[in-house]
Order: structure tokens, then sequence, then C-alpha cells
């Protein structure tokens, strides 16, 4: 008797849709709490935490529709074969169109094609909603109707012009690949890994936003100073335009060996009460670098993809995973799909485990920014990216230790304010 592969994905679907929605509730409940953590009372104002108290909730109630409309569509998609359905409607699009429908590139075009056009309408509701009410109901909001569809036309754009190549060269290589295929196909993500990270910042990322070079000055001489400092490879120093589209705040680097870039939001320039709180946030930033942080991160990356895709050359020619979700045939792109829901289970575990790994990165990188001496601009700076991003203040243990990458700003304060002599016993 066959592996019941579809009641298997189905049902561990919907126990961790259950077992995330138990979380959610935990943390909606904390998030209704009318009080201030201690730790942050006296340090955040009452009115910014009722406005991150409303901002917070109104995004949890809105999760909670957005991810029961998710599980009944995926549900759906796969219990009522819809999956096999619309792949045979793809393959005879083609044949319409007077097309090779046995060209497996061909046909799998067509199908993404239409997955995308799913995707964007029933994707375009949710957008909508967070960007113009929610988001706009609380401030953050600063794109127009034109500018948001505008940069979603320029997403598809991309997404028609980069895809197709992409694609076609995942298919080429499965078929050609033998047993050395999961080698050739990490080498291959690998290789466009790079590029993409290349290119994105460079032609992609500016078709978006505009990034201009930060002003000769007081904040620039001390990024620079601190650059060199620390031998960074500092090559470019850009503004980015993020409020143009929203009041959020940020600042990140990127770039290979001796040719990095940091580029800053606007709106972090705007918030932070001055230089040195902007300065303190770049310390931060630089200790991921100087500890290594991008290089493990991007290491682990590759292994897990590596992984994937041993994972994927051990099924994809299993006839019964293919049957148990409807399918007579055993299309390549759909080998990866299927495959992707068969390890649901090993990627929640391996995401929790990234948290955790991610969680103590940025502990560390608040530590060698206080080991710089940015303790006290730090604080400052984080208090004020808390506050003016209406955080949420209140976070239940079990919600945050699942979910979050970083670590609740009451946490962060404490090890910032820990003695280094206590650390050291």
């Amino acid at each position: 008797m066959a592996f019941p592969y579809l009641e298997a994905v189905l049902g561990f679907m919907i126990f961790m849709y259950f077992f995330e929605t138990y979380l959610d509730i935990r943390q909606h409940a904390a998030l209704k709490l009318t009080n201030l953590p201690k730790p942050l009372e006296g340090v955040i104002s009452q009115e910014k935490f009722e406005r991150a108290r409303a901002y917070s909730i109104d995004k949890s109630g809105f999760h909670f529709i957005h991810e029961a409309v998710t599980i009944l569509m995926d549900t759906a998609i796969l219990y009522f074969g819809i999956l096999p359905w619309f792949w045979k409607v793809s393959g005879n699009l083609v044949a319409y169109l007077g097309l090779d429908a046995e060209n497996e590139i061909m046909h799998t075009l067509s199908f993404l094609a239409g997955v995308m056009i799913w995707s964007q309408i029933t994707d375009l509701p949710f957008s909508l909603y967070s960007t113009f009410v929610i988001e706009a109901r609380h401030g953050f909001n600063k794109q127009t109707v034109w500018l948001f569809f505008r940069d979603m036309f320029k997403g598809i754009c991309l997404s028609i012009l980069l895809g197709p190549p992409i694609v076609a060269a995942i298919i080429f290589i499965v078929q050609k690949g033998g047993p050395y295929l999961a080698i050739y196909l990490w080498a291959f993500m690998f290789a466009l890994s790079l590029v993409m990270m290349t290119l994105y910042p460079i032609l992609i990322a500016p078709l978006f936003n505009k990034f201009t070079p930060l002003p000769d000055g007081e904040l620039r001489e001390k990024i620079e100073k601190l650059a060199a400092s620390l031998k960074f490879p500092l090559k470019k120093l850009f503004v980015v335009d993020g409020s143009t589209r929203s009041s959020h705040s940020n600042a990140y680097m990127y770039g290979f060996f001796n040719n990095k870039r940091i580029v800053l939001y606007d709106t972090l320039i705007q918030q932070c009460t001055n230089e040195e709180e902007v300065v303190a946030v770049i310390a931060h930033e630089l200790g991921h670098w100087k500890l290594n942080h991008t290089m493990y991160s991007f290491i682990a990356v590759q292994i897990l993809t590596f992984l994937q895709f041993g994972g994927y050359t051990l099924v994809r020619n299993s006839k019964d995973l293919f049957e148990s979700f409807g399918f007579d045939t055993q299309p390549i792109l759909i080998g990866l799909i299927i495959f992707q829901h068969t390890v649901i289970p090993l990627q929640h575990l391996v995401n929790f485990g990234l948290n955790l790994v991610s969680r103590t990165f940025e502990f560390q990188a608040d530590a060698f920014a206080k080991k710089l001496g940015y303790a006290k601009a730090l604080r400052a700076g984080l208090i004020k990216l808390q506050e003016e991003n209406l955080s949420a203040m209140n976070t239940d243990p079990w919600y945050s230790a699942y979910h979050y990458s970083h670590p609740p700003l009451v946490e962060r304060l404490a090890a910032i304010e820990e003695p280094d002599s206590k650390k050291e016993d």
C-alpha cells in the first residue's frame, strides 16, 4: 500500500495552522495588555505605547484573517486536486497557442504564468488593505495608489524577465544532471545567488528607490572613521528615500570582499535624536560583519540548500509521491513543489533553529557596539526605533521564541545594561 503523502502533508499543514494560531492568540493577548513592561516604564512614553499597542492589535487582527484565508485556499488546492488540473490546463494552453505542449520548459512557464496571475489576484486585496488602511491609519504609509501599482507592475516585469531563463536552466539541469544532480543544482543556485546579490543593489533596487550619497558632514565623517577603525572596506555610503513609501526605518550593508556599501534609510536619520545614535546603529551592523555573522548565515543557507536538493534527488522519481498528489506524469517543477510540501516539518524545525542563532547574533552585535563605547547611544537608538516604528512593547515569550529573529527590546536593553564584569564572571 502506497504511503498517503497528500494526507500526511495536509494533516501537518492543518496542525501547524492551529499551533501557530494558538501562538498568535497568546501574542494577541499580550498586545492587549494596558501596561508597559516594567523595564520600559519611564523609558517609553505612554503616548507612544498606546499608539504601538493600537497598531500591533490592528496588525494582529488582520493576520488572523489572512492566515485563515491562506490555509483554506492551500488546503483546497491540494485536497481537490487543483494543482494537477491546472497543470493540464496550462499544457492545453500551450497547445492552443500553437506551441509544443511536449516541451516541458514551455509547459512549466505556462503553468507559472497562471500561478503568478492567481497569486497577484488573491494577494492584492490583502496588500491594499495592509498598506492603505492599517499602515495609513497609523501614519506609516506614504505611497500613493499610483506608486503602489507602479511598483507591482515593475515586480511583475522583473519576474517575466528573470523567471523564464532561471526556470529553463533548472529544468535542463534536472534533465541532464544524472547522479551529480544535487551538486549541479546547488552550484547553479550558488552562482545565481552571487549574481543576484551583485546586481540587485545596482540594477534592481534603484528601480524602486532613489539612492543618493550621504552628504558630507559630521555623520558621514563619523561613519567613515568607525569603518576605517574596524578595517571595514567601505566604498560607498548611501541614503535611500524610504520615506516615499513608509515611515519605517532601517539600515543595511552589502557587497563582496573589498567593495562594501552601507545604506541608511532617510527615516532613520530623521528619527534618531542625534548623529551618535545613527552611528551606534551602524556599529551594531558592522558588528555582524566583524563577527562573521553574514558569512556564517550564508554558509548555513548553502548547506541547507544542498541538503534540500539532495533530498529532492532521492524522491523525484517516486511514482507514488506524484500519484498521491493527483499527477499521472512527473514534471520537474511539480516534483520540486511537492518535495517542498513533504519537508515542511523539517523546514519549521530549521527555521526555529535559525531564529535561535539569529537572536544570539543580535546580542553579540549589540555587545560589539557596546565594547566600542556606543552602549548609551545604542540604547537610545534602539528605544527611538522601537517608538518610531511602533513595535510591540509586550510580547508573549512562546510567540517571540518561535517567530522572532531579533530579541525583544526588553531583552536587548537588559543585555546592554548588564555590567561587563558580570558577563565575565
